[in-house]
């Protein structure tokens, strides 16, 4: 396990910054570089290499690549479905041009292992709603969606083509208390707690009984890691594995808040964000990612809004 070295590109994200601290922690600070554009999240200041990282220049790239002999790259630079809207041909080229220098660079210095992170987005209006299957109609609605589902055929294409040994996960909304939210349309989930602690009243930009697949980012940042470490031949799945944990609406978050916050209140007040909640599953089936690498969740609703709640006093 030493001998591998590991580049985070986004590491200051919402999902970066975790796992870059969860990798630190099995494969040592030192052989897990974090890079980013932004000023170093203070979570990860003090832990390990970090490096200015533009995922746009594929040569600075490189050099940071052969420098540090680097085995193991996740990018997760990417902009979201909410913020993606804003500027639909930006999210474009950057979301798509970033996954394809880094899947060239993945063939041509012969890397062990490229991660890259897929979405729910990928799923539109006509893909079934509930338990939404691995294999089923993708007809994406939004930018990010687009260029996820376009990125996970690219992801195959390297594989097949090329043999690059690159994994993805389709993640739901993911809920976090060390990093903000990064523009995406589950972001209310973790608005909610803070918004509970502070002012003890939340207005919602989602419908109250908006379901959305979601994930607390414990179990996220375990799922990355086991599906890295799973043997090459368990991965049978090229594009992107759907991810499950917990499905609930706006309403049932409030309700297992007021569990603990018995006087907190919510309002709704719905903006453009929810079309895009509504074009996408309110349930995910990813029976392939249980049979193919063993996953499972450990976070259900309550577990997780006691740990949030606990963390963020």
């Amino acid at each position: 396990m030493a001998t591998d070295k590991i580049l985070v590109i986004g590491a200051c994200g919402q999902i970066g910054v975790e796992l870059t601290a969860a990798l630190r922690t099995l494969y040592g600070n030192d052989n897990v570089i974090a890079g980013d554009l932004r000023e170093e999240h203070p979570l990860l200041v003090g832990t390990g290499p970090y490096i200015t990282c533009d995922v746009m220049n594929k040569e600075l790239l490189l050099s940071i690549i052969r420098e540090h002999r680097i085995t193991q790259v996740y990018l997760l630079a990417a902009i979201l479905s909410a913020t993606g809207e804003k500027n639909p041909g930006l999210a474009w080229q950057i979301n798509m041009q970033s996954l394809l220098n880094l899947l060239d660079i993945a063939r041509d210095e012969k890397l062990d292992k490229l991660y890259w992170p897929s979405s729910i987005a990928v799923f539109g209006p006509n893909s079934p709603k509930q338990n939404t299957p691995q294999h089923t109609i993708i007809e994406p609605t939004t930018v990010y969606g687009i260029s996820k589902y376009a990125g996970e055929q690219w992801c195959a294409y390297y594989h097949k083509n090329y043999g690059i040994d690159v994994r993805s996960l389709r993640y739901p909304g993911l809920i976090s208390y060390k990093s903000a939210p990064g523009g995406g349309t589950t972001d209310y989930a973790i608005e909610i707690y803070h918004k509970a602690l502070a002012e003890g009243s939340y207005e919602c930009f989602l419908d109250e009984d908006t379901y959305l697949p979601m994930m607390y980012m414990p179990d996220a940042i375990r799922a990355t890691i086991e599906l890295m470490q799973a043997p090459k031949e368990s991965i049978k799945n090229r594009t992107a594995y759907n991810l499950s944990a917990m499905s609930f609406s706006p309403k049932e978050i409030a309700a297992s808040i007021q569990k603990h916050i018995p006087d907190f209140t919510i309002s709704y007040k719905p903006d453009f964000r929810q079309q895009i909640a509504n074009s996408w599953p309110q349930s995910i089936n990813d029976q392939e990612a249980q049979e193919h690498w063993n996953w499972k969740p450990e976070y259900d609703l309550e577990t997780m809004t006691a740990d949030m709640l606990k963390n963020l006093k």
